[in-house]
């Protein structure tokens, strides 16, 4: 229907066709969200330890299990996606003989990602992390930003990498 409606508009008008690069022409990229994902992943294991520790789970305490397994599960998935766009889309030449050994850490990230989602241990979530800081830390290296790590002020309160920013 869509289709049948642009049609009616465009008419008969030819329309040039445009290409980029990537998906993302704009030029944005930030392992923000990744990271907020993983930590996102740990608050949720949190949650689960939580249900976890009770001696028996009622339809509504099953039923939060779910969703927060599910939750997990895409949060592990977000990860993913958005170190390889990233990876993918922004790092060329340049940035890979600055960052030599970017290809075994996305692919550490994507192993690990994977083993993450798979179970609830919060040690593999804390991996994650890791590798995803140490990924936030490679990135800003290319761009020349300097970082500094700090407790995210939110919970689970876990050691995130962030860009040093100058004040306008």
């Amino acid at each position: 229907m869509l289709h049948a409606i642009t049609k009616k508009l465009v008419g008969n008008t030819r329309v040039a066709t445009v290409s980029a690069h990537c998906d993302i022409p704009c030029k944005i990229y930030d392992p923000a969200t990744a990271q907020i994902a993983v930590l996102t992943m740990i608050r949720l294991l949190d949650l689960i330890n939580e249900l976890d520790a009770k001696e028996s789970l009622s339809i509504k305490d099953q039923a939060q299990l779910i969703r927060l397994v599910n939750e997990k599960e895409a949060h592990g998935l977000k990860v993913k996606e958005e170190v390889r766009v990233i990876w993918g889309d922004y790092f060329k030449q340049p940035q890979f003989d600055q960052v030599p050994h970017v290809h075994e850490l996305v692919h550490q990230i994507m192993l690990q990602a994977s083993k993450a989602k798979q179970g609830v241990s919060r040690d593999d979530a804390l991996g994650l992390l890791t590798l995803v800081n140490e990924f936030a830390e490679a990135f800003w290296l290319t761009k020349g930003v300097a970082t500094y790590k700090a407790i995210a002020p939110y919970l689970p309160s876990e050691v995130v990498v962030y860009p040093k920013l100058d004040a306008i």
